[in-house]
């Protein structure tokens, strides 16, 4: 689908009785293969087409989606739609974005990356991935498999103001699991590694030798004291730290009153070391877009600064329920950075001294109507600054107000394989606890 063809879609929208209407259009194709054991798993071809559309008659909104992209299939979904707006009540937020904040700047920013690689090809380098993690050690017991995938799209979106904005975009990914077994008990673990181009992939070598070793690591894991410690969350695990401020920040839950930083915009919500900011033009991110998805430019932006709540992150719908204006976030935050303020993972564990190292967190245990934080764990118990042994079934507990102003320290060892990237994290004081301590 062509950028016009969208245009005129909404053309037909207006011609049909709509004030307004916005369309997206998304296309991607992926190819997967698995491996398991040495054998091929699985194969997987994937084509997607999606056109997604929103009417707007006066303040009643309608949405309608359809992968019949057929003249016929389109116009269903637009009579879908303009019916659902006529028969819903007004909502006075309702409504495209300010035009005046339309994006006009479209930067290149190195997202598209296609990757020719063959079938054949992709599993030869999966079984490579896959054989080095189990030759690695004789406890190497089980694959759970490798598994590798590239995937290319384009996204077009437009709407009645005369916006036209289009992505296009790749990403590749290879990733690697396996149990390690010895007298004590079986362990999994796994890495992987994800980029826009194949070329800043990590070898299939790095992958299973990692996954093997993160494996044997835990193996002879146990229980740590109970109590009260300081604790480090790995740079992967601390993503999802992060992930839980942008939740409370967003403005879904700020207009619902669902935040525990409702009200607390200009307030001190961190360590006067937490810096957090969104940096949307970061060639090759995997968040970086010069517009959101409502074609809202975007900026770089400071949502923490010295520990202060600078900003919400909101859509045009959120922002006129709050009676503020967008911040060019609707679909999210693009590329929110954690700014490091120490050296890397082993330099956070000799500033912790003893404590916990936590690599692997489970359950859904947070609150981000209270704050309230408590998750089933798994890592490494740390004394004087090295790890000592490895720990499993504990829970570690918190408030999540508490534990941001308890940041202690942000690792250089910046994990940018997602939307947010970050270091290591090191919290002053958390709640640790298990059964039957030794």
């Amino acid at each position: 689908m062509k950028q016009q063809q969208l245009e005129a879609i909404l053309g037909q929208a207006r011609q049909a009785g709509a004030t307004a209407a916005e369309a997206s259009y998304s296309n991607s194709k992926a190819t997967t293969v698995t491996v398991r054991n040495g054998d091929v798993e699985t194969v997987e071809f994937q084509h997607d087409r999606d056109l997604h559309l929103s009417v707007y008659v006066g303040q009643r909104s309608g949405n309608a989606s359809t992968s019949d992209l057929s003249a016929a299939g389109i116009q269903r979904a637009l009579d879908a739609a303009l019916a659902i707006a006529k028969a819903t009540g007004e909502d006075p937020c309702n409504g495209l974005a300010p035009a005046e904040r339309m994006a006009t700047e479209f930067p290149e920013l190195d997202l598209y990356h296609p990757w020719s690689i063959e079938v054949p090809e992709a599993i030869e380098r999966a079984k490579q991935c896959e054989a080095v993690a189990v030759g690695l050690d004789a406890r190497i017991k089980q694959s759970e498999g490798a598994t590798l995938e590239t995937r290319t799209g384009n996204q077009i979106y437009a709407n009645s103001h005369g916006f036209v904005g289009e992505r296009q975009g790749s990403n590749h990914y290879l990733s690697c699991s396996v149990i390690a077994q010895d007298d004590a008990g079986m362990q999994r673990d796994y890495e992987y590694s994800s980029a826009r181009c194949a070329d800043d992939l990590q070898s299939a070598e790095w992958i299973g030798e990692q996954a093997a070793r993160k494996a044997l690591a835990r193996l002879g894991s146990r229980k740590p004291p109970s109590g009260r410690f300081p604790v480090v969350y790995r740079a992967d695990l601390a993503r999802g730290l992060w992930g839980h401020l942008l939740s409370a920040i967003s403005g879904g839950a700020l207009y619902r009153k669902a935040s525990f930083l409702h009200g607390q915009l200009g307030e001190v919500i961190g360590a006067p070391i937490l810096n957090l900011s969104q940096r949307p033009f970061l060639p090759r991110a995997s968040a970086s877009s010069a517009f959101d998805h409502e074609g809202v430019a975007t900026v770089e932006r400071d949502f923490v600064r010295a520990g202060e709540l600078k900003s919400y992150a909101l859509s045009s719908y959120s922002a006129r329920k709050l009676d503020m204006e967008t911040t060019g976030n609707a679909g999210g935050v693009f590329n929110l950075v954690a700014e490091p303020t120490a050296g890397d993972l082993n330099s956070l564990l000799q500033e912790m001294g003893t404590g916990l190292l936590l690599t692997e967190v489970m359950g859904q245990g947070v609150s981000t109507v209270t704050g309230d934080y408590s998750r089933g764990a798994a890592g490494f118990w740390v004394e004087g600054g090295e790890i000592a042994y490895p720990v499993q079934e504990i829970t570690v507990a918190g408030n999540l107000a508490e534990m941001f102003k308890g940041v202690r320290a942000l690792g250089s060892d910046v994990d940018s394989r997602g939307g947010v990237r970050t270091g290591s994290v090191l919290i002053d004081e958390m709640t640790v606890a298990s059964s039957g301590n030794e």
